[in-house]
């Protein structure tokens, strides 16, 4: 398993080994051994999404109140996806960040997103499969979203793809506004909350 730390420390890309034959292809997107060293505590599995997307559509950037947060590990099963990070959490270093992946069924990378961060991808191919594990199961009243077309954000989305959008995203508050509307994640709290996952995965 290849693995690689993004712009925003704690985010991580986990590239994993193909093992085609004349059946196909086998690949392991989450090894635990791997994520651990990189993390430090295992990969907590509350729930697991699975969406499918036209070619232009984008969803988020989303993030939730943190703690607990939802942290979430995303592959692309099918088709291929531009991944989109975000660090939304208010006082850190990295507040403003955005760091990009392509994930797609050739390779199966994987990325990593700590609770905090914002969230998004778009679909480059029509019947885009994407698949998350996610730290906690979703609660609607904690969770939150800024808008993929701030124009301050300024997301690297590919010129030629005309986006489409849920309503949800669509009316999402600017960065500026969440933060106003005290909607963003502390990045103290954040780091608290790293820390305890640690501490508990170093105890048991």
């Amino acid at each position: 398993m290849q693995v690689r730390e993004l712009a925003v420390p704690g985010v991580f890309e986990f590239t994993p080994p193909s093992f085609p034959d004349q059946r196909g292809k086998f690949v392991a997107p989450y090894q635990q051994k791997a994520f651990v060293e990189a993390v430090g505590y295992p990969l907590r599995v509350a729930q697991t999404n699975h969406s499918v997307s036209r070619r232009g559509v984008i969803r988020g950037v989303h993030f939730a109140d943190t703690p607990p947060g939802q942290a979430k590990y995303v592959y692309c099963a099918h088709g291929e996806a531009l991944d989109v990070i975000v660090d939304l959490r208010v006082g850190s270093p990295t507040f403003g960040v955005v760091d990009t992946v392509k994930l797609s069924s050739e390779n199966i990378s994987a990325v990593y997103i700590p609770e905090g961060l914002g969230h998004a991808f778009v679909a480059l191919t029509d019947h885009t499969v994407i698949n998350y594990y996610c730290s906690a199961e979703y609660n609607p009243s904690a969770e939150h979203g800024v808008s993929p077309l701030d124009e301050d954000l300024n997301l690297p989305w590919p010129a030629d793809i005309e986006p489409t959008l849920s309503d949800k995203d669509r009316s999402a508050p600017t960065v500026a506004q969440a933060r106003e509307q005290g909607l963003l994640p502390s990045y103290q709290a954040c780091t608290e909350w790293y820390e305890h996952l640690r501490a508990n995965a170093s105890s048991a």
